[in-house]
């Protein structure tokens, strides 16, 4: 065991406290997962026959990449392999082909295609090269609106929708090729039957989320049917995706079930108060860092994420003011001193966290060499502290404050007592609201814990960078939020919790719900576009890509999982089914 370890014995005392405190309930709903059936899973494509199978494969496919000489054909090679999933396996192969396609940028063929200019756009744009909007000009009427007649192009189209994702700030040519695409689109999709079936699908399936918002696990599972009706398929590198798929599943099924095992073994979730969410924040883990080789990094930051939401619970449902009071001096202190002055199930909660957090921490120390234990600490109890307590600072004080994360601490009492001004109503601007609730998402607690489990070299200058909380999480953090607050506020509201970003604006603004939601979808809109650019530009350190793309991730599993609702709160059957595709479900190979 750990050093710092305690023992818990998860006794039921719900019955007894309820007795003793009249306190609230979230009504949650049970896990939806049995976790005997999650503890079993087998793992079927585990074997090394698989995994050489693929190997071969890839050979194959990387050989077609190299010696197709049609530029377009490239292009729509290389969408395929990173829609497919398979980026992660091709990226050197991918990088070389890129280079080739911008060396002959000036091709006139680039110019008078709509779908070849979009689709070079999109992916050079995604690999980081420096794509003007310029490109899209040539479309362009003397009005300055795209021709009417790209209307018919419905290939063109939906490139150029994609291509528009992964647009910049200022960049006003990009903001009207989304506009125009996504007018005829909708006119397409309302349509139906004029257009062939597995042109409506894409379409369905493009104006639900695009490419760049979609979490690529999710993506992969969706676009093998689609792409097995494709005529110019590349039969072996479907077989490789459906097969490097289950490979990976079977990877994550024994991740999972080892988790299912030691969420019984620490009993929390008989506590009945808090959300019993395994599964889904293993899922989060996944669709995040889902490479083979971050397996470890999976496993510890679901334990960090259960433990969040855990505390959470206790914060937002569970605990009364003066109680909370207390486990914030216990958190504070980070010990367990006079423990027994906590009420039962809030002692059994902060043992929990306690002793993940130390594990945690003593993991990396073994893996890493470096104790970062204490920066670990130190962001966890930031998270829990400033989580729905609205700061007597200005915002932009407040900004300040988080950035120099070690002078929080001083002021975690002042947020504790900012808590009784929910008991009077107090309903902040959205501009008071917005930097503390992103970092009560949690979202950058489980940002920071990826950097500690992915960097290659621990420094404590990387700590010091990562721990001030740099622009792209809190840009990642701040989507999250926003699509956090779209699903849940409407439940949340009718069970008298505290106000959300939507409710923030139309008290400030004295606007309608419908116009809130608008606002808060254009914001979404336009913090993507930020993340487009930081997602390039803020690499201080070498070795930071898992770290950047989990930054990407993070974003868009916040999509898929508050796209129809809290599906994270209340698994939705688009949450149940995200997961059987992704962790239970084989794809069916040859």
């Amino acid at each position: 065991m750990a050093k710092g370890i305690w023992s818990i014995s998860c006794m039921t005392s719900n019955t007894k406290e309820q007795l003793l405190v009249d306190r609230r309930s979230a009504n949650y709903m049970p896990s939806v997962w049995d976790y005997n059936f999650v503890k079993s899973l087998s793992a079927d494509y585990a074997e090394e026959r698989y995994v050489e199978r693929v190997q071969r494969m890839k050979e194959e496919v990387k050989c077609t990449l190299e010696r197709e000489s049609n530029l377009l054909a490239k292009l729509e090679l290389i969408d395929a392999i990173q829609r497919l999933g398979l980026q992660y396996r091709f990226d050197n192969e991918i990088k070389k082909a890129l280079r080739v396609i911008q060396n002959h940028s000036n091709d006139a063929w680039f110019s008078n295609d709509l779908h070849s200019t979009a689709l070079r756009f999109r992916l050079l744009r995604q690999h980081g090269y420096n794509v003007s909007q310029d490109v899209f000009e040539g479309f362009m009427d003397k009005m300055g609106s795209f021709e009417a007649s790209l209307a018919d192009d419905v290939k063109g189209l939906l490139s150029l929708y994609e291509a528009s994702f992964h647009g910049l700030e200022g960049e006003g040519l990009v903001d009207e090729a989304k506009a125009f695409t996504c007018k005829h689109l909708n006119l397409l999709h309302l349509e139906g039957g004029i257009i062939s079936s597995c042109r409506e699908k894409k379409i369905s399936h493009a104006l639900e989320l695009p490419i760049h918002w979609r979490p690529n696990r999710l993506e992969a599972r969706w676009f093998m049917d689609i792409y097995e009706e494709d005529p110019n398929m590349n039969r072996t590198l479907l077989e490789m995706a459906k097969l490097d798929f289950n490979v990976l599943q079977s990877i994550y099924q024994k991740e999972v079930s080892g988790l299912a095992r030691w969420w019984l073994e620490l009993g929390v979730n008989e506590l009945g108060f808090s959300r019993d969410r395994l599964v889904e924040h293993y899922l989060w883990s996944c669709l995040m860092v889902p490479e083979p080789e971050y397996g470890f990094c999976r496993v510890m930051l679901t334990k960090i994420t259960c433990m969040i939401t855990l505390i959470d619970d206790v914060y937002d449902v569970f605990g009364t003011l003066e109680e909370l009071e207390l486990l914030t001096d216990f958190i504070e202190r980070w010990d367990v001193t006079d423990i027994e002055k906590l009420p039962l199930t809030i002692r059994i909660s902060f043992l929990a966290l306690f002793n993940t957090t130390n594990e945690v921490g003593f993991e990396i120390l073994k893996e890493q060499g470096f104790n970062a234990t204490p920066y670990i600490r130190r962001m966890v109890r930031f998270c829990l502290f400033i989580r729905d307590i609205h700061s007597p600072y200005s915002s932009t004080d407040f900004l300040l404050l988080l950035i120099s994360g070690h002078k929080w601490v001083n002021e975690c009492r002042a947020y504790i007592k900012e808590a009784k001004c929910y008991h009077k109503g107090y309903v902040p601007t959205l501009e008071e609201y917005l930097p503390t609730s992103v970092t009560s998402t949690g979202g950058p607690l489980m940002l920071f814990c990826i950097f500690l489990l992915t960097t290659k070299k621990l420094t404590h200058e990387a700590l010091d960078y990562v721990s001030k909380t740099p622009r792209i999480i809190y840009i990642s953090g701040l989507i999250l939020r926003l699509n956090d607050d779209l699903g849940t506020s409407p439940d949340e509201m009718l069970r008298g919790d505290n106000p959300k970003g939507i409710e923030c604006y139309m008290n400030e603004n004295g606007a309608s719900r419908e116009a809130a939601v608008k606002h808060i979808e254009d914001m979404i809109w336009e913090t993507w576009k930020a993340m487009n650019e930081q997602a390039f530009v803020d690499r201080p350190f070498p070795g930071m890509e898992v770290f950047i793309g989990a930054c990407l991730n993070l974003a868009r599993v916040s999509h898929s999982f508050y796209k129809y609702g809290d599906g994270h709160g209340v698994p939705d059957r688009a949450t149940k089914d995200n997961i059987m595709s992704v962790l239970i479900q084989p794809v069916p190979v040859n």
